[in-house]
């Protein structure tokens, strides 16, 4: 039996004119923006020339010799990032309740929860990491800081939506059934938040594992500190160390992470 497929629908000459203007849109909002931050594309091409040939090659030689000075380093990062995460996952969970519309049932309350989540996550982790420096002093602490506070934001808002989305049957059956609000909370809500709550959580480690290592040029501890430092000396050579460490470590990390998570949803 012949399979007669429908026939193929025509784009209208008003479509084609319609994507035919929304791409020269786009390509002069390119053009725009390239021409608006007034580079020099001449000089900036010769400088690229000059440092690929002065620079890559010693990238490509790591110096193991400051193997644990940077390994050290690492390790610091890497309990930055944990700590800062754990206290993020704790805060983001009284903010995802105040932001979750079905937990308040209250529109003035959501709305404010959310303004807080937003706010948060409106400064970046280094502009927070300067803040706390100040606050602070230049020391770990400050980093933990800064990714505890700038992971809120997101974890927060994440927290929320899965709020949102659990099924309220449960909730209102036992409500119907005569149980008070700790008992709808515990055997009605948490079981069903627990799994993704916990995957966002080790998610947004993985994220923030990668924003540790730049910290430390502003003073927030980690291996931050050696790129800076590396940097300033023009010590290549160390600078492609430290990039090796972070790529296999972030690397391991992220495969580690997915297959937890996966193994929790």
């Amino acid at each position: 039996m012949e399979l007669i497929l429908p026939p193929k629908k025509k784009k209208s000459g008003l479509k084609i004119l319609r994507n035919w203007v929304i791409f020269i849109l786009i390509l002069l909002m390119y053009v725009w923006t390239f021409v608006g931050i007034n580079v020099d594309w001449v000089r900036a091409f010769e400088r690229m020339i000059n440092n690929f040939h002065r620079v890559i090659p010693k990238l490509f030689n790591p110096e193991w010799s400051a193997f644990g000075k940077v390994w050290s380093a690492m390790v610091e990062t890497l309990y930055i990032a944990f700590a800062g995460s754990l206290m993020a996952a704790i805060l983001a969970v009284p903010l995802g309740f105040l932001a979750a519309q079905n937990m308040t049932k209250s529109k003035t309350l959501t709305t404010f929860g959310k303004w807080i989540l937003s706010g948060i996550r409106a400064f970046p982790d280094l502009i927070l990491a300067i803040l706390f420096v100040v606050a602070v002093g230049p020391n770990p602490f400050a980093g933990v800081l800064a990714i505890a506070i700038g992971s809120t934001g997101m974890l927060g808002k994440l927290y929320s939506e899965v709020l949102e989305s659990i099924d309220m049957n449960i909730v209102e059956a036992m409500e119907a059934s005569g149980a008070n609000k700790i008992q709808i909370l515990f055997q009605g809500v948490i079981p069903q938040i627990i799994p993704e709550f916990l995957s966002y959580a080790i998610y947004r480690f993985e994220i923030d594992v990668r924003a540790s290592t730049i910290l430390g040029i502003v003073g927030a501890g980690g291996i931050g500190t050696l790129i800076q430092f590396a940097q300033m000396n023009r010590n290549w050579e160390e600078m492609g160390l430290i990039l090796l460490v972070i790529v296999v470590v972030v690397t391991i990390i992220d495969f580690l992470s997915s297959s937890i998570r996966k193994r929790i949803v």
